[in-house]
């Protein structure tokens, strides 16, 4: 893989980093459309608090189950045919999300939604094709930036849904997914490695192989920790518009600029995380961030909880 990162061809190298991580923010701003939609179709269909977490849920579910029968298939026959089969498929259960008409028909419209999930698997394995081991950390850190796509979602998809609809939203954002789908298709080469094992006639790996890794217990280990780390992202990311609303009355414009300035500073410290994974070690940069992380919570909890009894809960800032 390195060798024929090396000798990959710089232009192709650029075009796939960079139209991988527009590709990806455009699948994010699609996978977390429920944390703006959602809203509206909660009170068309007076939905309870329980059942909209479910619905905006549901996205979240399919894209994280299914990146692992994706990241095969990218291993197998190249992540830009992958990649741009998610898209594809992403966009269609976005535009039919739009005939959905009951709480059943809507859940199973999220489900078809969670496909734009999947392309990060996707979007790992053919970026890190590309880049030898020693600049991985910043190729796929600038990638995993692309979850600024939530905060495009929060901050167009407001401005369209009170203009259009929601409807217009999801049919719109499909659209832009199907576009990319084509950019990506004719902007992109195969990765060098899977050109060469071609040009030699090697058949892919099994299955079975590319499972092996399962077998080592710091896969789940590092699984654990993204489980927690990203989902806590993700899960704040979804619910935070909700949340502003129903706590302090603002509108969904505003509720959705809030949103979005949680979510932006996360994509620019994913890219500089990267960054420092390869002059630092990925491991040590890892478990800083979740001291981190967990130091500052537990600071902003117990602030809260000495405040509550003399002021209003507020929201804690990061």
């Amino acid at each position: 893989m390195n060798g024929a990162s090396i000798s990959a061809e710089p232009g192709a190298q650029s075009r796939a980093l960079w139209l991988s991580t527009i590709a990806f923010t455009v699948c994010f701003a699609v996978w977390t459309i429920f944390s703006i939609i959602g809203v509206q179709i909660k009170q068309d269909l007076g939905l309870t608090d329980t059942q909209f977490a479910l619905l905006v849920g549901t996205p979240i579910l399919t894209g994280s189950l299914i990146r692992l029968i994706l990241g095969i298939w990218a291993d197998q026959h190249g992540g830009r045919v992958v990649y741009v089969g998610v898209m594809v498929a992403a966009a269609i259960a976005t535009f039919l999300l739009t005939f959905a008409y009951d709480y059943p028909t809507f859940l199973l419209a999220a489900l078809g939604v969670g496909i734009a999930g999947g392309s990060f698997a996707v979007g790992i394995a053919y970026v890190s094709k590309w880049y030898p081991k020693e600049k991985q950390g910043t190729a796929l850190g600038i990638f995993g930036a692309g979850n600024v796509g939530a905060a495009v979602t929060k901050f167009l998809a407001p401005v369209v849904m009170v203009a259009f609809g929601w409807q217009m939203v999801a049919q719109l954002w499909a659209v832009g997914l199907l576009v990319m789908a084509v950019v990506f298709w004719f902007g992109t080469e195969d990765n060098p490695s899977l050109a060469a094992r071609r040009a030699s006639g090697a058949k892919p790996e099994p299955i079975s192989a590319l499972l092996e890794p399962l077998k080592n217990v710091q896969v789940w280990r590092f699984s654990l920790y993204y489980f927690f780390v990203f989902g806590a992202f993700v899960a704040l990311a979804l619910w935070l518009p909700h949340y502003i609303i129903d706590a302090y009355g603002f509108d969904i414009a505003t509720a959705g600029m809030i949103g979005a300035a949680y979510s932006v500073p996360a994509s620019i410290f994913r890219a500089y995380g990267g960054v420092l994974s390869d002059r630092y070690g990925a491991r040590r940069i890892m478990y800083w961030t979740r001291r981190s992380a967990v130091s500052r919570r537990t600071r902003c909890a117990t602030g809260r909880t000495a405040r509550s009894s003399r002021s209003p809960a507020r929201p804690c800032r990061r």
